[in-house]
């Protein structure tokens, strides 16, 4: 299927590993030119060396690193026509054993960042007359299952992704999300699982997944595109679940 991605300038934070490498992957695919941003110099130099994407060092929780990144992309790239709000991180516990300031860095990160980098390639795109947004939420945004911190900041997002798109596509600028159910890659959280039981992948997969295993980064990233995509024309302000099947919820 031709996505007609050809040329389009794309922003992914969080970009240097998992689901964020593998949509920045998806686009160069397609044609498309890519930066990325991730605090890490050492993740952003591999990830460079391996895609060949401009990248950006910015911690995304401090406002005028965020107003920074924008700036240096529009620089780089002369317009957005795509953003990615990818980055993202889960702090704490259950409620009464997390501290507030784990829900505010849990809301600075995941939701606040997005908002405003939101914010900051919607005018850009408004100028233009054209663009998409896609936020990377959670099926734990839908319904409980993660951290309460981490659900919260995500419920938020999918909040957002509904309440921007309906104000940015009379723009013809579409905003939607995806909430991803659990997606393997190497990382420490599933390497440190593994030590402690070498199958624990396959009996969280038995109980949990209907469809029996983990997705992967790349089932993530093909649904990115497309909804980047013109294909993707009449799909506005939704956040879709790819999950195997693992969400309980019935939409």
């Amino acid at each position: 299927m031709e996505l007609n991605l050809k040329e389009k300038n794309v922003l992914v934070t969080g970009g240097t590993r998992g689901i964020g490498k593998a949509i920045a992957h998806a686009f160069l695919q397609e044609g498309a030119s890519v930066g990325i941003t991730a605090r890490n110099q050492e993740e952003l130099t591999k990830a460079q060396n391996e895609l060949g994407v401009q990248t950006y060092r910015k911690d995304l929780t401090i406002p005028e690193q965020r107003e920074e990144l924008m700036e240096a992309f529009i620089k780089n790239f002369s317009s957005i026509d795509v953003l990615v709000n990818n980055a993202g991180a889960s702090y704490g516990q259950d409620v009464l054993q997390t501290p507030i300031s784990s829900f505010e860095q849990a809301m600075e990160t995941n939701y606040i960042s997005a908002v405003h980098l939101s914010q900051l390639a919607g005018t850009m795109m408004k100028r233009q007359q054209d663009g998409v947004i896609i936020n990377i939420a959670s099926i734990f945004g839908k319904e409980a299952g993660g951290a309460p911190a981490y659900n919260a900041s995500k419920a938020a997002l999918i909040s957002h992704t509904k309440s921007l798109s309906s104000e940015l596509i009379k723009d013809h600028i579409r905003v939607v999300g995806i909430a991803p159910g659990a997606t393997y890659h190497p990382n420490q959280i599933w390497q440190n699982r593994l030590k402690e039981d070498p199958k624990y992948l396959k009996k969280y997969a038995e109980n949990k997944i209907p469809a029996g295993r983990l997705g992967t980064t790349d089932e993530i990233a093909n649904v990115a595109v497309f909804l980047a995509s013109e294909k993707a024309s009449w799909i506005v302000g939704t956040t879709i679940t790819v999950d195997g099947g693992q969400s309980r919820l019935n939409f």
